[in-house]
């Protein structure tokens, strides 16, 4: 491998932006606690594994050549991230705190891990930054699939570590968060997020 520790670092300036990851992280650590947070991180990392496998097989590769491909997990995935932001927004309807964790819980409690698989396997923006940004630091010669491997395990692990701080993070606030008035704030704000999330990723063209 080439460059690690400027790997290493842009990694976590990425991984910090915020993204869909960071809408249902939040959610999910508000309403169900540590355990619900940490659920969703290590489902989201799960599929950050998984496209790390994509790219090590050529999956990626086949997926950002397809059109046909492309467009279909595109699409389906920006229908879930609208999904879940159109239920958020709608469990606002009902002003009482109780009435506003009803609906959230019935459709959101369900999978937490999930959640955040579902969010990130099937977004191809990821894919497509997993088949770009990685071979920088691939080093040309043998050993390619190890390289490949250990930058794309490293990601996911710098990853679970942010995420990890941010879950205690919002545990720790949780009891501020969960006020009626604040509740209702953040389920605005990570709906309209993660419907914007959505009409991106619709949006998105195939690169």
């Amino acid at each position: 491998m080439e460059h690690y520790a400027l790997f290493v670092l842009m990694s976590v300036l990425l991984i910090i932006l915020p993204g869909p990851d960071t809408g249902v992280v939040t959610q999910n650590t508000v309403f169900h606690g540590r355990a619900g947070g940490m659920k969703t991180v290590l489902g989201s990392t799960s599929g950050l594994l998984i496209h790390t496998l994509a790219v090590v097989c050529g999956i990626s590769a086949i997926l950002v050549k397809s059109a046909f491909l492309f467009s279909v997990i595109k699409y389906v995935g920006a229908v879930y991230l609208l999904y879940l932001g159109l239920v958020s927004l709608w469990s606002l309807r009902n002003q009482e705190t109780a009435a506003v964790d009803q609906p959230y819980a019935k459709h959101q409690s369900k999978s937490p891990f999930l959640q955040g698989f579902l969010t990130n396997v099937l977004n191809p923006k990821v894919a497509v930054f997993f088949l770009t940004f990685l071979p920088q630091f691939v080093k040309p010669g043998s050993y390619a699939f190890l390289q490949f491997f250990a930058l794309g395990l490293t990601y996911t692990l710098l990853t679970v570590a942010w995420f990890f701080l941010y879950v205690q993070f919002i545990d720790r606030i949780r009891a501020w968060m969960k006020k009626a008035s604040t509740q209702r704030a953040i389920q605005g704000i990570t709906g309209l997020a993660l419907v914007a999330f959505g009409i991106t990723l619709a949006l998105e063209k195939r690169p």
